[in-house]
């Protein structure tokens, strides 16, 4: 329910995944019964639950930069005990011990150094954990990804250039002494929208990166930044917001998160009628053969968050529909991970409790592969998705710019279509609601489409 997958071993270090959001972060046994966790998201239980388990108590919330993709989790984790360590130049608005470079923290046996990393923000820190002289392992945060590195360009275009320089410079000199066999543990990886290029693992080593990560490998740093920035693609806009959030601190809500009200079909009118935005997180399918008109598909699952949040303003009413064995608790800590507040309920009784009450429903047809497209096929997937191959005659606008492109989508007939079909149904729910007719999605998507051996353009 948390969306964190836990990977317990022997190990004393403890990553917990976010699928959703392609983030890792760390618990990692101290001795003495402590433990510190490194970039925790928002929600508190699944590190206190593991802590329990373990039979640690969570000593230190460590933070590497201010998070523009998730809330932090280090203020709920400081009001169960835990003392913050945050970059000093973070200026956080709550009690925490601000590090700057080279500083060190005691950790009962162990050694906690900071390392100055700054380039996918400013303030960055990675952090050096020693056993005496030897060191054991770098949490690297944004600076050191498998295959790469976090991107630089969130802090504002004036600051992208000289940013993508630090983290060049950050990788070349402030780890140069480090040996080749220390373990990197990131915090961003594949799947995170900070980290364009990053590979499928997890964890990597300093070796590896050194070998074939082009930040280290590119011969000069005007290279790098050119290739580097070149490769970068969208962000959802709400990642412009999420550091100042963060900086602030925001409402804590402890290990039981606000359940979700129930809204008779009267009141989830009225909240319409008053400007809340209908989602549907049923499966796309479920949406296509009936739903409330004008409302938003966006398909529960661990990507939901990252597309609410580039759909959706933080500050709007939220509504929702939802099928009975969805689970309404994780809905609702996906959307406060990113710091959506005003959910104001759920429809009680879901779609069927709108049919009972004889108000009408739309529908959107479902196309399947072996079928013509309906007019012209709209791929809404992202830049690099479309460039690898897409339906001949399509017209390519990401999911995150439908609703601001819409006026440059050919009229007529459209086949929209994503990887599978959940993003798909979210862009046609945004063509219907804005008065499109005659729109399909295609099931299963481009990767249904090349493993029927369909007809493929590469551009």
């Amino acid at each position: 329910m948390s969306g964190l997958a836990v990977e317990v071993d022997s190990s004393e270090i403890v990553p917990l995944v976010d699928e959703g959001l392609g983030n890792a972060s760390y618990l990692v046994a101290l001795g003495g019964g402590r433990a510190l966790v490194l970039d925790p998201s928002r929600n508190p239980a699944p590190y206190v639950e593991l802590a329990e388990r373990l039979n640690l108590r969570i000593a230190f919330a460590v933070e590497t930069h201010l998070h523009a993709d998730f809330v932090s989790g280090s203020r709920e984790l400081a009001a169960f005990g835990a003392t913050i360590l945050a970059p000093a130049a973070s200026h956080l608005a709550t009690a925490y011990r601000g590090l700057e470079d080279g500083e060190e923290v005691d950790l009962n046996g162990l050694t906690l150094r900071a390392l100055a990393t700054p380039g996918h923000t400013p303030e960055h820190l990675a952090y050096l954990v020693l056993d005496g002289p030897k060191a054991l392992a770098l949490f690297s945060g944004g600076a050191v990804l498998p295959g790469g590195a976090a991107r630089p360009d969130l802090i504002g275009p004036e600051q992208t250039h000289p940013l993508a320089r630090e983290l060049y410079r950050s990788a070349h000199q402030r780890l140069v002494g480090l040996p080749d066999d220390l373990a990197v543990y990131p915090t961003h990886g594949a799947g995170s929208f900070c980290s364009p290029g990053a590979g499928g693992q997890r964890t990597t080593t300093l070796g590896r990166e050194r070998h074939e990560s082009p930040m280290f490998t590119t011969v000069t740093e005007d290279a790098f930044v050119h290739s580097f920035l070149g490769g970068l693609g969208t962000y959802p806009p709400y990642f412009l917001r999420l550091r100042s959030v963060n900086q602030r601190g925001t409402r804590l809500y402890g290990l039981k998160p606000p359940e979700l009200a129930l809204l008779s079909v009267d009141e989830f009118r009225r909240q319409q009628a008053a400007g809340a935005i209908a989602v549907d997180v049923r499966p796309f399918a479920d949406f296509a053969r009936g739903h409330i008109p004008a409302a938003l598909s966006i398909a529960l699952r661990p990507a939901f968050v990252s597309w609410l949040g580039w759909i959706v303003p933080a500050e709007e009413p939220l509504v929702f529909v939802r099928s009975p064995g969805q689970d309404a608790r994780d809905l609702v800590e996906q959307c406060l991970k990113i710091g959506y507040e005003n959910l104001v309920g759920e429809l009680e009784g879901g779609i069927g409790a709108w049919q009972a009450a004889g108000l009408p429903v739309s529908t959107i047809a479902i196309r399947q592969v072996d079928e013509e497209p309906q007019g012209t096929p709209l791929d809404v997937r992202q830049a690099t998705e479309w460039a690898s191959g897409h339906i001949p005659g399509a017209r390519h606008v990401e999911l995150g710019s439908v609703r601001a492109a819409a006026a440059a989508i050919p009229a007529g007939p459209l086949t929209v279509y994503c990887g599978h079909g959940e993003r798909a149904m979210t862009a046609a729910s945004l063509l219907e609601g804005q008065g499109r007719e005659s729109l399909a999605v295609l099931d299963g998507g481009f990767d249904a489409w090349r493993s029927a051996n369909r007809p493929i353009s590469i551009e």
